[in-house]
Protein backbone atom coordinates (compact mmCIF):
# COMPACT_ATOMS: atom_id res chain seq x y z
CA UNK A 1 0.00 0.00 0.00
CA UNK A 2 1.70 3.03 -0.75
CA UNK A 3 1.47 6.35 1.70
CA UNK A 4 -1.42 7.83 -0.93
CA UNK A 5 -3.27 4.95 -0.32
CA UNK A 6 -2.84 5.08 3.54
CA UNK A 7 -3.46 8.98 4.10
CA UNK A 8 -6.69 8.23 1.95
CA UNK A 9 -7.55 5.32 4.42
CA UNK A 10 -6.89 7.21 7.63
CA UNK A 11 -8.81 10.31 6.21
CA UNK A 12 -12.04 7.95 5.72
CA UNK A 13 -11.47 5.88 9.19
CA UNK A 14 -11.56 9.37 10.90
CA UNK A 15 -14.78 10.47 8.71
CA UNK A 16 -16.47 7.02 9.72
CA UNK A 17 -16.06 8.30 13.76
CA UNK A 18 -17.94 11.60 12.50
CA UNK A 19 -21.39 12.28 11.07
CA UNK A 20 -21.99 12.35 7.32
CA UNK A 21 -20.12 15.25 5.57
CA UNK A 22 -23.07 17.50 3.90
CA UNK A 23 -21.62 17.61 0.45
CA UNK A 24 -23.54 20.32 -1.49
CA UNK A 25 -23.07 19.69 -5.24
CA UNK A 26 -23.75 22.67 -7.02
CA UNK A 27 -25.02 22.73 -10.66
CA UNK A 28 -27.06 24.32 -13.62
CA UNK A 29 -25.95 28.25 -13.45
CA UNK A 30 -26.66 31.58 -15.53
CA UNK A 31 -23.93 30.59 -18.29
CA UNK A 32 -24.30 29.28 -21.61
CA UNK A 33 -22.69 25.62 -20.19
CA UNK A 34 -25.38 25.34 -17.71
CA UNK A 35 -26.22 22.17 -19.59
CA UNK A 36 -22.91 20.44 -19.17
CA UNK A 37 -22.90 21.71 -15.57
CA UNK A 38 -26.07 19.33 -15.04
CA UNK A 39 -24.32 16.65 -16.68
CA UNK A 40 -21.58 16.91 -14.19
CA UNK A 41 -23.46 17.43 -10.92
CA UNK A 42 -25.54 14.60 -11.81
CA UNK A 43 -22.47 12.15 -12.04
CA UNK A 44 -20.82 13.71 -9.12
CA UNK A 45 -24.22 13.03 -7.39
CA UNK A 46 -24.64 9.56 -8.56
CA UNK A 47 -20.93 8.73 -7.43
CA UNK A 48 -20.66 10.42 -3.99
CA UNK A 49 -19.48 7.82 -1.78
CA UNK A 50 -22.63 7.81 0.42
CA UNK A 51 -20.63 5.69 3.13
CA UNK A 52 -19.09 8.90 4.22
CA UNK A 53 -20.78 12.06 2.81
CA UNK A 54 -24.84 12.92 2.48
CA UNK A 55 -24.87 14.54 -1.11
CA UNK A 56 -27.27 17.73 -1.48
CA UNK A 57 -27.81 18.76 -4.81
CA UNK A 58 -28.33 22.41 -5.26
CA UNK A 59 -29.28 23.87 -8.40
CA UNK A 60 -28.88 27.71 -9.05
CA UNK A 61 -31.19 28.71 -11.45
CA UNK A 62 -30.97 31.48 -14.73
CA UNK A 63 -31.29 34.21 -12.19
CA UNK A 64 -28.87 32.93 -9.58
CA UNK A 65 -31.45 31.77 -7.00
CA UNK A 66 -30.63 28.44 -4.99
CA UNK A 67 -32.88 25.34 -4.87
CA UNK A 68 -32.13 22.48 -2.97
CA UNK A 69 -33.72 19.69 -5.03
CA UNK A 70 -34.38 15.96 -5.41
CA UNK A 71 -32.98 12.92 -7.29
CA UNK A 72 -36.05 13.18 -9.28
CA UNK A 73 -35.45 16.94 -10.38
CA UNK A 74 -31.23 16.14 -10.57
CA UNK A 75 -32.10 13.63 -13.27
CA UNK A 76 -33.63 15.85 -16.05
CA UNK A 77 -32.75 16.19 -19.50
CA UNK A 78 -32.48 20.20 -19.20
CA UNK A 79 -31.94 23.07 -17.07
CA UNK A 80 -36.01 23.92 -18.39
CA UNK A 81 -37.37 21.12 -17.47
CA UNK A 82 -35.45 21.44 -13.51
CA UNK A 83 -36.70 25.06 -13.67
CA UNK A 84 -40.08 24.49 -14.90
CA UNK A 85 -40.39 22.55 -11.31
CA UNK A 86 -38.72 24.11 -8.57
CA UNK A 87 -41.44 26.32 -7.63
CA UNK A 88 -43.84 22.86 -6.56
CA UNK A 89 -40.89 20.54 -6.08
CA UNK A 90 -37.46 21.86 -5.15
CA UNK A 91 -36.98 24.31 -1.71
CA UNK A 92 -35.52 27.80 -2.16
CA UNK A 93 -32.28 28.17 -0.46
CA UNK A 94 -30.81 31.76 0.34
CA UNK A 95 -26.98 32.74 -0.17
CA UNK A 96 -26.77 33.39 3.82
CA UNK A 97 -28.39 30.10 4.78
CA UNK A 98 -26.17 27.94 2.67
CA UNK A 99 -23.53 27.54 5.42
CA UNK A 100 -26.89 26.03 7.73
CA UNK A 101 -27.40 23.30 5.17
CA UNK A 102 -23.60 22.33 3.64
CA UNK A 103 -20.03 21.68 5.25
CA UNK A 104 -18.70 21.69 1.81
CA UNK A 105 -19.53 22.96 -1.66
CA UNK A 106 -18.64 20.48 -4.60
CA UNK A 107 -18.84 23.20 -7.04
CA UNK A 108 -20.18 21.57 -10.63
CA UNK A 109 -21.33 24.89 -12.30
CA UNK A 110 -19.22 25.84 -15.65
CA UNK A 111 -18.80 29.11 -16.97
CA UNK A 112 -19.29 32.52 -16.26
CA UNK A 113 -20.10 32.89 -12.21
CA UNK A 114 -18.86 29.40 -11.84
CA UNK A 115 -15.51 29.21 -13.02
CA UNK A 116 -14.76 32.48 -12.61
CA UNK A 117 -14.60 33.22 -9.12
CA UNK A 118 -17.91 34.51 -8.26
CA UNK A 119 -19.30 31.98 -6.73
CA UNK A 120 -15.57 31.50 -4.83
CA UNK A 121 -16.10 34.72 -3.49
CA UNK A 122 -19.38 33.93 -2.03
CA UNK A 123 -18.06 30.21 -0.71
CA UNK A 124 -14.78 32.72 0.87
CA UNK A 125 -17.74 34.83 2.89
CA UNK A 126 -19.44 32.33 3.89
CA UNK A 127 -16.69 30.11 5.09
CA UNK A 128 -17.42 27.32 3.04
CA UNK A 129 -14.68 25.07 1.94
CA UNK A 130 -14.79 24.17 -1.92
CA UNK A 131 -13.52 22.33 -4.88
CA UNK A 132 -11.05 23.91 -6.93
CA UNK A 133 -8.86 26.71 -7.24
CA UNK A 134 -9.49 30.38 -5.33
CA UNK A 135 -10.94 33.28 -6.56
CA UNK A 136 -7.79 34.79 -8.95
CA UNK A 137 -6.56 31.61 -10.05
CA UNK A 138 -10.97 30.88 -11.35
CA UNK A 139 -10.79 34.16 -12.94
CA UNK A 140 -7.43 33.71 -14.52
CA UNK A 141 -9.29 30.25 -16.37
CA UNK A 142 -11.56 32.06 -18.02
CA UNK A 143 -9.75 34.79 -19.05
CA UNK A 144 -7.96 33.95 -22.08
CA UNK A 145 -6.33 37.36 -22.80
CA UNK A 146 -4.99 37.75 -19.45
CA UNK A 147 -4.02 33.73 -18.85
CA UNK A 148 -1.96 33.88 -22.22
CA UNK A 149 -0.11 37.65 -21.03
CA UNK A 150 0.52 35.18 -17.88
CA UNK A 151 1.36 32.28 -19.56
CA UNK A 152 3.33 33.77 -22.11
CA UNK A 153 5.49 35.65 -19.22
CA UNK A 154 6.38 32.37 -17.50
CA UNK A 155 7.92 30.73 -20.68
CA UNK A 156 5.62 28.90 -22.06
CA UNK A 157 4.37 29.26 -25.71
CA UNK A 158 0.67 30.40 -26.32
CA UNK A 159 -1.00 30.95 -29.70
CA UNK A 160 -0.50 34.59 -31.25
CA UNK A 161 -3.55 36.72 -30.81
CA UNK A 162 -5.05 39.52 -30.60
CA UNK A 163 -7.48 41.46 -28.37
CA UNK A 164 -10.69 43.20 -29.70
CA UNK A 165 -12.68 45.32 -27.64
CA UNK A 166 -16.15 45.73 -28.80
CA UNK A 167 -16.37 49.49 -28.38
CA UNK A 168 -12.84 49.50 -30.64
CA UNK A 169 -14.72 47.33 -33.12
CA UNK A 170 -17.95 49.52 -33.36
CA UNK A 171 -16.51 52.74 -33.63
CA UNK A 172 -13.59 51.96 -36.12
CA UNK A 173 -14.70 48.66 -37.39
CA UNK A 174 -12.56 49.02 -41.36
CA UNK A 175 -9.30 50.02 -38.97
CA UNK A 176 -9.49 46.92 -37.28
CA UNK A 177 -10.54 44.87 -40.02
CA UNK A 178 -7.20 45.77 -41.53
CA UNK A 179 -5.49 44.74 -38.22
CA UNK A 180 -6.45 41.26 -38.32
CA UNK A 181 -5.86 41.09 -42.41
CA UNK A 182 -2.06 42.40 -41.62
CA UNK A 183 -1.43 40.14 -38.46
CA UNK A 184 -3.18 37.04 -39.43
CA UNK A 185 -3.52 34.97 -42.43
CA UNK A 186 -6.15 33.58 -43.23
CA UNK A 187 -7.53 31.04 -42.00
CA UNK A 188 -7.81 32.45 -37.89
CA UNK A 189 -9.96 31.97 -35.42
CA UNK A 190 -12.40 34.61 -33.46
CA UNK A 191 -13.88 33.77 -30.07
CA UNK A 192 -14.85 35.63 -27.07
CA UNK A 193 -12.78 36.15 -24.52
CA UNK A 194 -14.54 35.11 -21.51
CA UNK A 195 -16.17 31.39 -22.38
CA UNK A 196 -15.62 27.90 -22.82
CA UNK A 197 -17.11 24.74 -24.64
CA UNK A 198 -16.21 26.37 -27.96
CA UNK A 199 -18.87 28.75 -27.29
CA UNK A 200 -19.18 31.49 -30.02
CA UNK A 201 -16.07 29.87 -31.66
CA UNK A 202 -15.52 30.73 -35.53
CA UNK A 203 -12.80 29.96 -38.30
CA UNK A 204 -12.19 32.97 -40.04
CA UNK A 205 -11.80 31.65 -43.66
CA UNK A 206 -11.78 34.84 -45.44
CA UNK A 207 -12.68 38.61 -45.01
CA UNK A 208 -16.23 38.05 -46.07
CA UNK A 209 -16.87 35.55 -42.73
CA UNK A 210 -14.81 38.04 -40.37
CA UNK A 211 -17.39 40.46 -39.82
CA UNK A 212 -19.40 37.34 -39.02
CA UNK A 213 -17.41 35.58 -36.52
CA UNK A 214 -16.45 38.63 -34.68
CA UNK A 215 -20.33 39.46 -34.30
CA UNK A 216 -21.00 36.11 -33.30
CA UNK A 217 -18.27 36.12 -30.61
CA UNK A 218 -19.76 39.47 -28.99
CA UNK A 219 -22.86 37.96 -28.14
CA UNK A 220 -20.83 36.23 -25.75
CA UNK A 221 -18.62 38.91 -24.75
CA UNK A 222 -17.27 42.55 -24.64
CA UNK A 223 -14.35 41.41 -26.00
CA UNK A 224 -13.51 39.00 -28.19
CA UNK A 225 -10.07 37.30 -28.96
CA UNK A 226 -8.22 36.57 -32.94
CA UNK A 227 -6.35 33.70 -32.85
CA UNK A 228 -3.42 31.98 -34.65
CA UNK A 229 -4.65 28.62 -36.98
CA UNK A 230 -2.93 25.61 -35.49
CA UNK A 231 -2.20 22.56 -37.66
CA UNK A 232 -1.80 18.85 -35.53
CA UNK A 233 -2.63 17.47 -32.42
CA UNK A 234 -4.78 18.60 -29.75
CA UNK A 235 -4.47 17.38 -26.16
CA UNK A 236 -5.77 17.88 -22.68
CA UNK A 237 -4.19 16.86 -19.16
CA UNK A 238 -5.49 16.72 -16.17
CA UNK A 239 -3.71 17.88 -13.27
CA UNK A 240 -4.63 16.33 -9.70
CA UNK A 241 -3.03 18.04 -6.29
CA UNK A 242 -2.56 15.16 -3.62
CA UNK A 243 -1.14 16.50 -0.77
CA UNK A 244 0.31 19.51 -1.77
CA UNK A 245 2.16 17.66 -4.81
CA UNK A 246 0.65 18.35 -8.12
CA UNK A 247 1.06 15.50 -10.94
CA UNK A 248 -0.59 15.04 -14.39
CA UNK A 249 -2.37 12.00 -15.32
CA UNK A 250 -2.32 10.23 -18.51
CA UNK A 251 -2.83 12.32 -21.62
CA UNK A 252 -5.66 12.58 -23.70
CA UNK A 253 -5.43 12.75 -27.81
CA UNK A 254 -8.12 14.52 -29.39
CA UNK A 255 -9.53 14.35 -32.97
CA UNK A 256 -12.58 16.03 -33.67
CA UNK A 257 -15.09 14.93 -36.74
CA UNK A 258 -14.94 18.64 -37.06
CA UNK A 259 -11.88 21.09 -38.23
CA UNK A 260 -11.58 22.08 -35.19
CA UNK A 261 -12.88 21.08 -31.92
CA UNK A 262 -16.26 22.32 -31.34
CA UNK A 263 -19.61 22.22 -28.80
CA UNK A 264 -20.75 19.17 -30.48
CA UNK A 265 -17.46 17.57 -30.78
CA UNK A 266 -17.24 17.65 -27.08
CA UNK A 267 -20.69 16.67 -26.11
CA UNK A 268 -22.30 14.38 -29.02
CA UNK A 269 -21.76 11.44 -28.71
CA UNK A 270 -19.58 9.63 -31.81
CA UNK A 271 -18.62 13.21 -32.85
CA UNK A 272 -15.00 12.61 -31.34
CA UNK A 273 -12.25 10.15 -31.24
CA UNK A 274 -9.90 10.47 -27.91
CA UNK A 275 -6.96 8.41 -26.79
CA UNK A 276 -5.91 8.10 -23.12
CA UNK A 277 -3.10 7.34 -23.16
CA UNK A 278 -2.20 8.50 -26.94
CA UNK A 279 -1.98 7.19 -29.86
CA UNK A 280 0.08 9.25 -32.21
CA UNK A 281 2.50 11.35 -29.43
CA UNK A 282 5.45 9.68 -29.02
CA UNK A 283 6.62 8.67 -24.89
CA UNK A 284 9.35 11.02 -24.98
CA UNK A 285 7.08 13.87 -26.29
CA UNK A 286 4.47 13.09 -23.67
CA UNK A 287 6.58 13.82 -20.95
CA UNK A 288 7.49 16.99 -22.72
CA UNK A 289 4.04 18.18 -22.78
CA UNK A 290 3.57 16.88 -19.17
CA UNK A 291 6.22 19.42 -18.27
CA UNK A 292 4.17 22.17 -19.88
CA UNK A 293 1.27 20.96 -18.63
CA UNK A 294 2.45 21.32 -15.16
CA UNK A 295 4.19 25.03 -15.14
CA UNK A 296 0.73 26.15 -16.97
CA UNK A 297 -0.53 24.76 -13.23
CA UNK A 298 1.44 26.27 -11.39
CA UNK A 299 1.38 29.83 -13.22
CA UNK A 300 -1.60 30.15 -13.20
CA UNK A 301 -2.21 29.64 -9.77
CA UNK A 302 -4.45 26.52 -9.70
CA UNK A 303 -5.10 24.30 -6.63
CA UNK A 304 -6.65 20.78 -6.24
CA UNK A 305 -7.11 19.78 -9.88
CA UNK A 306 -7.45 21.80 -13.04
CA UNK A 307 -7.59 20.43 -17.26
CA UNK A 308 -4.66 21.93 -19.47
CA UNK A 309 -5.71 21.51 -23.01
CA UNK A 310 -2.73 22.42 -25.48
CA UNK A 311 -1.77 21.83 -29.36
CA UNK A 312 0.96 19.46 -30.68
CA UNK A 313 2.10 21.08 -33.93
CA UNK A 314 2.86 19.28 -36.85
CA UNK A 315 6.61 20.65 -36.43
CA UNK A 316 6.42 19.71 -33.34
CA UNK A 317 5.53 23.16 -31.07
CA UNK A 318 3.84 22.36 -27.53
CA UNK A 319 1.17 25.24 -26.95
CA UNK A 320 -0.80 25.67 -24.06
CA UNK A 321 -4.01 26.93 -25.47
CA UNK A 322 -6.70 26.75 -22.76
CA UNK A 323 -6.36 26.09 -19.05
CA UNK A 324 -9.20 25.06 -17.60
CA UNK A 325 -9.46 26.32 -13.44
CA UNK A 326 -12.25 23.20 -13.46
CA UNK A 327 -13.61 19.61 -15.58
CA UNK A 328 -16.44 18.96 -16.58
CA UNK A 329 -17.75 15.58 -14.78
CA UNK A 330 -19.55 13.94 -17.09
CA UNK A 331 -19.02 10.20 -17.22
CA UNK A 332 -16.98 10.20 -20.26
CA UNK A 333 -15.11 13.47 -19.32
CA UNK A 334 -11.41 13.71 -19.94
CA UNK A 335 -11.47 13.46 -15.75
CA UNK A 336 -13.01 10.39 -15.20
CA UNK A 337 -11.24 8.60 -18.13
CA UNK A 338 -7.76 9.97 -17.18
CA UNK A 339 -8.36 8.60 -13.95
CA UNK A 340 -9.55 5.74 -15.10
CA UNK A 341 -6.39 5.08 -16.88
CA UNK A 342 -4.37 5.91 -13.63
CA UNK A 343 -6.70 3.12 -12.10
CA UNK A 344 -9.32 5.44 -9.72
CA UNK A 345 -12.94 4.90 -9.80
CA UNK A 346 -15.24 7.60 -9.96
CA UNK A 347 -15.87 7.29 -6.30
CA UNK A 348 -12.40 7.56 -5.68
CA UNK A 349 -11.29 10.72 -7.63
CA UNK A 350 -14.66 12.46 -5.98
CA UNK A 351 -13.76 11.50 -2.67
CA UNK A 352 -10.01 12.50 -3.33
CA UNK A 353 -11.08 16.39 -4.76
CA UNK A 354 -13.02 16.59 -1.65
CA UNK A 355 -10.00 15.49 0.79
CA UNK A 356 -8.05 17.62 -0.92
CA UNK A 357 -10.01 20.52 -1.14
CA UNK A 358 -10.47 20.10 2.77
CA UNK A 359 -6.57 20.09 3.57
CA UNK A 360 -6.04 22.69 0.97
CA UNK A 361 -8.43 25.26 2.49
CA UNK A 362 -7.82 24.13 6.20
CA UNK A 363 -4.23 25.58 5.25
CA UNK A 364 -4.86 28.78 3.58
CA UNK A 365 -4.94 32.39 5.53
CA UNK A 366 -7.49 34.58 4.12
CA UNK A 367 -9.12 33.77 0.33
CA UNK A 368 -7.81 31.00 -1.06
Amino acid sequence: MDISQQRCDIFLGFLKKMKKLRVGIILGGMSSEREVSLNSGRNVYDNLDAEFYEGIPIFMNGEGRLWIISWQLISQNTTVDVSERLKKEARRLSYEDLKTEIDFAFISLHGKYGDDGCIQGLLELLRIPYTGPGILASALGMDKHMQQKILRSAGLDVPDSMIIQEKEWRERKTEVKRKLRDHFAFPFFIKPTREGSSIGVNAIRDEGSLEQGIEEALKWDTAVLAEEYLDGIEFSCIVLEEDGDAKPLDLTEIHPQSEYYTYDDKYMPGRCRKFTPPKNITPEVVVKIKTEVLKAFHALGFRSYGRIDGFLTKKGRILITDPNSSSGMAPSSFFFEQAASAGMLPTMIISTLIRNAITIHKEKQGPL
